[in-house]
């Protein structure tokens, strides 16, 4: 059964909110970091409230307001939200003070917000919505479980509405401690990211919303094919190929393959190769450059993704190939750090 993409909210390292095209002017960045571009919060939550929410809270929230607002609906039915992470700010900042107190006179609100459900909870209770609210923290599959579990939400209840998202952050703190592994490297060019090789890629967050519905209407223009996801697989290409059994596509329906590449030399060849066998008349594309290498980047991938179905267009900063096909079907094939791997198979309708 289709699912239907009725809005998207995205806060992200480019400017992925206002009424700009998509991507016009992608933003560069050096270093080994890409931090969101964010809107004024007051345009989507009263400004008394923002005082106490955190910053991953505030986009969050803000994406979801987005994403209702492009779907023209007032409270979904569902919330559900994938997050690796969750509120990082808020856990370090308790942590922080539970040292520096000594466990003594803490104040409780990092505490509560340090909750990976904050996110979704938050929403809910701006919007006074009381049905489903789920939380999933699956590390590289958060959002692609958030989304499988919409589609079987859907599957029983096709008029629902649903919001389904992922979400993470970068604070000093996540940045210092990951960069401990050697996992980053440091770049002049972050649009340039994927055409040097090396051995390391550039860290990344952003907050996706999605407003899903089993119902077809005139705002429809985009569905949900398909989900799937693969942990330490050995077998990727008879797993693509399996996927698609379970489609209404095949391979040679694929029109672009958006390639979740991270400027990893050895990640990105095992990619190149599976995408260059199963799918060698489709055009190429890419997006880590633009939004970074984090746990929930395959939510960018997707609103990305959406995006051009919507216009009908490849921005340039997109494109690795150009086959010069019509954009009718879009696959995301999605790894990070080499153990998670997943498919998500958009179309036009």
């Amino acid at each position: 059964m289709p699912v239907y993409i009725k809005g998207m909210g995205n806060i992200s390292p480019q400017k992925t909110w206002g009424n700009d095209p998509l991507l016009a002017s992608p933003s560069d960045y050096s270093g080994n970091r890409l931090n969101c571009i964010e809107p004024d919060y007051g345009q989507f939550v009263d400004v008394k409230q923002l005082r106490r929410m955190s910053r991953i809270i505030k986009m969050g929230v803000a994406a979801g307001t987005m994403a209702l607002r492009d779907a023209g609906i007032t409270a979904p039915d569902a919330i559900i939200t994938g997050t690796s992470f969750g509120c990082l700010e808020d856990t370090g900042i308790f942590l922080s003070k539970m040292i520096e107190n000594n466990e003594n006179a803490l104040n409780p609100t990092p505490f509560i917000q340090s909750t990976h459900n904050t996110i979704g909870s938050q929403i809910a209770l701006l919007l006074q919505c009381q049905g489903y609210n789920q939380t999933y923290t699956q590390r590289g599959f958060s959002f692609e479980h958030s989304l499988i579990d919409a589609i079987l939400e859907l599957r029983d209840n096709p008029d629902q509405s649903i919001l389904a998202g992922g979400v993470d952050e970068i604070t000093t703190y996540s940045h210092s401690l990951q960069k401990r592994f050697g996992i980053f490297r440091e770049n002049s060019s972050s649009l340039n990211l994927l055409r040097k090789e090396g051995d390391g890629t550039i860290n990344g967050e952003g907050a996706v919303y999605l407003a899903l519905s089993g119902k077809k209407n005139g705002n429809n223009s985009i569905c949900l094919e398909a989900v799937s996801t693969f942990y330490k697989s050995r077998k990727l290409t008879e797993d693509v190929k399996e996927f698609f059994e379970g489609t209404s596509l095949g391979y040679a329906d694929v029109d672009l393959v958006l390639m979740g590449k991270t400027g990893v030399s050895k990640w990105d060849r095992e990619i190149e190769a599976i995408v260059s066998t199963v799918f060698p008349k489709a055009s190429l594309g890419v997006f880590k450059h633009l939004c970074g290498e984090y746990p929930t980047a395959s939510a960018f991938a997707t609103w990305l993704a959406a995006g051009l179905l919507r216009e009908g267009r490849i921005p340039e900063i997109v494109f690795e190939k150009n086959a010069e096909r019509s954009l009718r079907n879009i696959l995301i094939f999605n790894s990070y750090f080499e153990k998670y791997h997943s498919l998500i198979l958009l179309r036009a309708c």
